[in-house]
């Protein structure tokens, strides 16, 4: 498929799908007239790349992480490495670290909320972790 009709099926614009082709993320085939032509597969591998840059990873980690991620038949890919998990490990630990300090922050914004409206923050009940 054309870098168009990528876009406009992941909703990914076609600047930063050229920058994920550029960092080795995506690949694309190219038609005579020069043309990206781009499997259909490409649809999940852009879904995948959007996901893991929305964990916070930078690119560089992404190229590295994709060969290993699990084959089609769901089995681990032979390239991943121990490396690589320890410092998967390290990143995963760094977003629960996010997660716990963002839950603290809503707590407090609750508090203050309760304290200036007079009443409990809205679906307080739900919040407390």
């Amino acid at each position: 498929m054309r870098i168009g009709e990528l876009a406009r099926r992941t909703g990914v614009s076609e600047r930063s799908l050229r920058y994920y082709e550029k960092q080795g993320l995506l690949a694309a085939d190219r038609t005579l007239g020069g043309h990206r032509d781009f499997p259909e597969r490409a649809v999940d591998r852009v879904i995948l790349i959007q996901e893991l840059f929305a964990a916070g990873l930078h690119s560089a980690k992404i190229a590295e992480l994709l060969p290993c991620m699990r084959d089609a038949d769901g089995g681990p890919n032979e390239v991943a490495t121990p490396r690589l998990v320890t410092e998967l490990t390290e990143e995963r630990d760094r977003i629960n670290r996010m997660i716990a300090d963002l839950i603290r922050s809503r707590g407090v914004l609750d508090e203050v909320i309760e304290t200036a409206s007079g009443r409990p923050a809205p679906d307080e009940e739900h919040h407390h972790a």
